[in-house]
């Protein structure tokens, strides 16, 4: 298989064991997103604080619920979906977040994304709705979304340090139960 070669995945439940492979995935994909975007101190400050091994313990530890992705044959992480109570601005009752769906480029437009995206879906199955925050100029995560039946239902502020984003709250009501 080359280094370009397409990716078969596994998808299972997350453990504190996997906070380091979380973490990388985390960091990874914030540089991947926000390189050239945000001054690189407040990257790593960021990374330190939100994207770090104890970061993903302490969601775990809080009740959070984490799906990692992993290279078949090899368990490298290349994803994961992570599902909390949701935080965001004018939250209801019911609803859920979720917080972080990340992909590695090279494994995007591949299914992956969505198939976490199911995992978060049917784990939130009789909550009301399932939210997240999405930046305004991400117009391909945007498109993912809708495509999965989110639509627009706020607006936020996100800064990473010296940086202040805009974001929009997406949210899609979610099924009562999966029997």
């Amino acid at each position: 298989m080359g280094i370009h070669s397409p990716l078969a995945w596994t998808i299972r439940p997350a453990t504190a064991a996997d906070a380091e492979a979380l973490a990388m995935i985390a960091q990874a994909t914030f540089l991947e997103a926000y390189a050239g975007l945000v001054e690189g101190a407040d990257m790593l400050a960021h990374a330190r604080t939100q994207n770090s091994a104890d970061a993903m313990r302490a969601t775990l530890d809080a009740g959070g619920r984490i799906w990692i992705a992993e290279a078949e044959g090899t368990r490298a992480p290349i994803g994961f979906a992570m599902l909390v109570a949701s935080t965001l601005p004018d939250a209801q009752p019911g609803d859920i977040e979720l917080k972080r769906i990340y992909v590695l480029d090279r494994c995007q437009g591949t299914g992956l994304a969505a198939a976490l995206l199911k995992s978060v879906v049917d784990a939130g199955a009789g909550h009301a709705r399932l939210t997240l925050g999405v930046n305004r100029d991400n117009e391909k995560a945007q498109g993912f979304y809708r495509k999965h039946g989110f639509a627009i239902a706020g607006t936020r502020t996100f800064t990473v340090g010296t940086t202040t984003f805009d974001d929009y709250i997406y949210a899609r009501p979610l099924p009562e139960s999966l029997t």
